[in-house]
């Protein structure tokens, strides 16, 4: 899925709407990191770079001049093509390409080994605008020729809080292959399986799906790993593998366009053999199901996470005391110890997106909805994810929901 150059335009034009004039904006891609002497991870663009051009390689820069005139110049650096460099460090984009993904004229892209002799000529006498991330990595380079280098994240932050149809339908196809993905290791689902043996093949899934680098580290968690939130380490043979009556948890997303789903599901390692275990882990199921739709019901412009995680507390907090886990007169933090994380969270070009945490959401926000509530006497805890699109009125799901598929749960 490809976004017309016409976005990336449109979203330039719209940052040199909120920049003062006589400023400049600068944008670094970033570098690749080494994982050995001669092999670098694969390269993911910051985010912002990718934003404003639709640019995935390494070492780009992109400059913006907003003079006080108000007439806008652009610069865009890339790697230029060069076959003995290609040879050893594969392809690289012709300039024609560049400019016909990011929108920019071929006559505004240049080599990056120019970069200094351009950029300083270019961003003389005005004052430079850097997001946090190219601050640190490249603008201090340059900084002796200016006063300072100003920080705009924010305003990039306002920007992609608020996504467009393509970025929504982005979203939405990375959560179709994240499914697709889960539905595949569904018959692994049995006793004896290792948390390596799905983890591999939710990987290979999703690479076979065009998603090389997911959304971030896949969790698959067997028994009570689920209690360890972040179970990036999949435990093979030799570790836990699959009781009957155990839950296996995974949380899993993946990444299309360089959009990010995050999905989570449960699912259930046929009957329990305990009847006290069986009819805690359906309880335990059916309080996740209540508070999702509650969430789903209750996200709306105007509402945040604040009252929003407060009303998952109080839901919980009151289902545990009919439980007998919490006592009448419960505190906020009494039901911490049962509901560990966030009820969510802003999801776009990364899985926890850029945004300003307490703001109340608004039409076009995208959100990952996670309630998950963990019992640590009851040696059960889990949570069901969903990805969700912010409406005028309400929300409307981008991935498919727990309504729509109930199979999630193997009791078999």
């Amino acid at each position: 899925m490809i976004f017309s150059s016409e976005v990336y335009k449109l979203r330039r034009k719209q940052l040199i709407n909120r920049i003062p004039e006589g400023s400049a904006v600068f944008l670094f891609a970033g570098k690749g990191r080494a994982m050995s002497q001669d092999t670098d991870y694969r390269f993911l663009p910051d985010r912002n770079f990718f934003y404003m051009t639709g640019l995935s390689y390494e070492e780009g820069k992109l400059i913006l001049v907003k003079e006080n005139s108000g007439e806008v110049k652009t610069l865009l650096f890339a790697l230029k093509p060069d076959d003995l460099v290609e040879r050893w460090h594969g392809k690289r984009m012709s300039f024609e390409c560049v400019a016909d993904i990011s929108g920019m004229a071929c006559e505004d892209i240049f080599d990056v080994h120019e970069f200094d002799e351009q950029a300083y000529k270019f961003l003389s006498g005005y004052k430079l605008l850097a997001d946090g991330t190219s601050i640190a990595q490249e603008a201090r380079k340059f900084i002796a020729d200016h006063d300072s280098v100003d920080d705009f994240g924010p305003v990039l932050t306002s920007m992609r809080m608020v996504k467009s149809k393509e970025e929504a339908e982005a979203i939405s196809e990375a959560a179709v292959i994240t499914e697709e993905s889960l539905e595949q290791i569904k018959p692994l689902v049995r006793e004896g399986v290792s948390e390596l043996e799905i983890y591999t093949r939710l990987e290979y899934e999703m690479a076979k799906r065009g998603s090389l680098i997911p959304a971030f580290a896949t969790i698959v968690s067997i028994g009570t790993n689920s209690f360890y939130l972040h179970h990036s380490e999949p435990e093979d043979e030799s570790g836990v593998t699959a009781k009957k009556g155990d839950i296996i948890q995974i949380d899993v997303g993946a990444r299309c366009n360089g959009y990010c789903a995050d999905i989570s599901r449960v699912y259930f390692v046929g009957e329990c053999e305990d009847e006290t275990a069986a009819v805690r882990r359906q309880k335990l199921l059916d309080l996740i199901r209540t508070l999702r739709k509650e969430a789903f019901a209750f996200i709306r412009p105007g509402e945040n996470f604040t009252s929003l995680n407060a009303r998952m507390r109080k839901i919980t907090g009151d289902t545990l005391v009919k439980w007998g886990l919490l006592q009448e007169g419960y505190t906020d933090e009494d039901v911490k110890n049962y509901y560990w994380h966030n009820t969510g969270h802003h999801l776009g070009l990364d899985v926890h997106d850029i945004c300003e945490r307490e703001k109340s959401w608004e039409e076009g926000n995208c959100l990952a909805i996670e309630p998950g509530v963990y019992i640590k006497e009851w040696g059960i805890g889990f949570r069901i994810e969903d990805d969700v699109y912010v409406t005028r009125d309400g929300c409307r799901l981008l991935s498919s929901g727990i309504d729509s598929d109930e199979s999630i749960f193997m009791r078999g």
